[in-house]
C-alpha cells in the first residue's frame, strides 16, 4: 500500500511540477510567433517538430512541441559571422530586390528565408564573399537572367532583409539553396537534404 501511495504521489508531482513542452495552436498563431513566445528560433522550433513539413500550415488545436531538440546536429561553422557583413545601403537594396523577385508571393517568413540563403552563401567558403557576387554568380538566380532583379523592392521585402540581418538571421539554419519543386525544370536539388519548407519553397543544404 505504501508503495502504491509513493507511486501516485510521484506521478502527481511529475504532472504538477513538470514544465510544459507543448503549445496548442490558437487562432492567429504562426510558427514564428510561437517560437518567439517560447524563446526559440524558428529553426529550433522546426527541428522540434519534424512532423510539420510546411511551416505555414498549422491548424487551430494542433500540438506544437516547444522544447529544443538537443539531438539535432550543431550548426556548421562558417568563415565569417553575420556581424562581419556590414552591408551597405546598396547591398541591402540589391538583397531586397532579389527577395522581391524570388519570393513576392511568399509569406513574410519565406521572404526572410530567401535573404537568409544569400547571407549563408556569403558566409560559406563555397560561394563568393559579397551580396553582389553571390546574386550575380552565373546560373544561380533566375531573376538575374530575366531582369526581374532590376525592379524596385517592395516594403515587405525590405523589412524581410532587415529581419534576416537581425532577429531572424538563422531562420533556415545553414541552407544554401531553395527552389519551388512544383515548377522547377532543373531537378538536381531534389537529391539534396531539405532543411525546411516555407510556403512553396523548399530550403536545402
Amino acid at each position: 500500500m505504501k508503495k502504491l501511495i509513493f507511486i501516485l504521489t510521484l506521478l502527481v508531482a511529475l504532472f504538477l511540477g513538470a514544465p510544459v513542452f507543448a503549445h496548442t495552436v490558437q487562432e492567429g498563431d504562426t510558427m514564428t510567433k510561437i517560437a518567439k513566445a517560447n524563446g526559440l528560433t524558428l529553426a529550433e522550433l522546426a527541428r522540434a517538430n519534424p512532423q510539420i513539413t510546411n511551416l505555414d500550415l498549422i491548424i487551430v488545436g494542433q500540438k506544437i512541441h516547444i522544447h529544443k531538440n538537443d539531438q539535432s546536429p550543431a550548426p556548421k561553422s562558417v568563415v565569417k559571422s553575420s556581424s562581419d557583413l556590414n552591408l551597405t545601403d546598396h547591398e541591402i537594396d540589391l538583397l531586397a530586390r532579389i527577395v522581391r523577385a524570388e519570393a513576392q508571393t511568399e509569406p513574410f517568413e519565406g521572404k526572410v528565408a530567401v535573404a537568409d540563403v544569400v547571407l549563408n552563401r556569403i558566409e560559406s567558403p563555397q560561394f563568393p564573399d559579397t551580396v553582389k557576387e553571390v546574386i550575380y554568380e552565373p546560373r544561380q538566380f533566375e531573376p538575374v537572367a530575366n531582369g526581374q532583379v532590376n525592379k524596385p523592392a517592395d516594403e515587405e521585402s525590405i523589412k524581410a532583409v532587415e529581419a534576416a540581418l537581425s532577429d531572424m538571421r538563422n531562420i533556415t539554419e545553414d541552407a544554401l539553396f531553395f527552389y519551388n519543386p512544383d515548377i522547377a525544370t532543373n531537378r538536381w536539388l531534389d537529391t539534396r537534404e531539405t532543411v525546411m519548407v516555407i510556403g512553396q519553397h523548399e530550403f536545402k543544404n
